[in-house]
């Protein structure tokens, strides 16, 4: 029975589940996005976290930490260089998982997993520069609207005939 075992133990031993998270963190933080199954994507989503959340500050202890996970250092490197700087103003979900449907030989349920702030085709950072040149567009064609109304006012009110209507009046 499995009672109150929370985690997925992808059908490996202890060891073995161990070591296979260990590399695919490492080709993650390497290369930014791999393809995998859903459950070990899940499975990675949870391990590789906490030690992003880590990468954050860089010291000497939290890059021991993150070798002790990660067993190269080139990934701690590459995490501490590239990674942390982009995801520091992020206070979680470092990952996405997207399914890809099913693979061909044995119809496993595949995703592709990646770090957030390093896909370039789908960066909420990107579409703000977008919207900043559009809006600076748009403040040119207000000003130049803006000032062509000014003109017209001071075409359209004319003081000497209000006055001349007034001395009528009073005469």
């Amino acid at each position: 029975m499995r009672h109150g075992k929370k985690f997925n133990h992808l059908g490996r031993t202890a060891s073995h589940r161990s070591a296979l998270l260990s590399n695919m963190a490492c080709s993650l933080i390497e290369h930014k996005r791999i393809n995998t199954t859903v459950a070990k994507a899940k499975a990675l989503r949870v391990y590789v976290e906490p030690i992003l959340t880590k990468a954050k500050e860089d010291t000497t202890h939290n890059r021991r930490i993150a070798f002790s996970y990660l067993q190269s250092k080139e990934a701690v490197a590459e995490l501490f260089r590239t990674v942390a700087p982009k995801i520091a103003t992020r206070n979680g979900g470092y990952t996405r998982i997207i399914k890809t449907g099913f693979r061909p030989g044995d119809a496993a349920d595949t995703a592709l997993i990646e770090l957030v702030d390093f896909n370039e085709l789908y960066n909420p950072n990107a579409e703000e520069k977008k919207a900043t040149r559009r809006s600076r567009r748009s403040t040119k064609k207000e000003a130049a609207v803006v000032a062509a109304p000014v003109v017209e006012e001071t075409a359209v009110v004319e003081e000497p005939k209000a006055e001349t209507t007034e001395e009528k009046t009073e005469e």
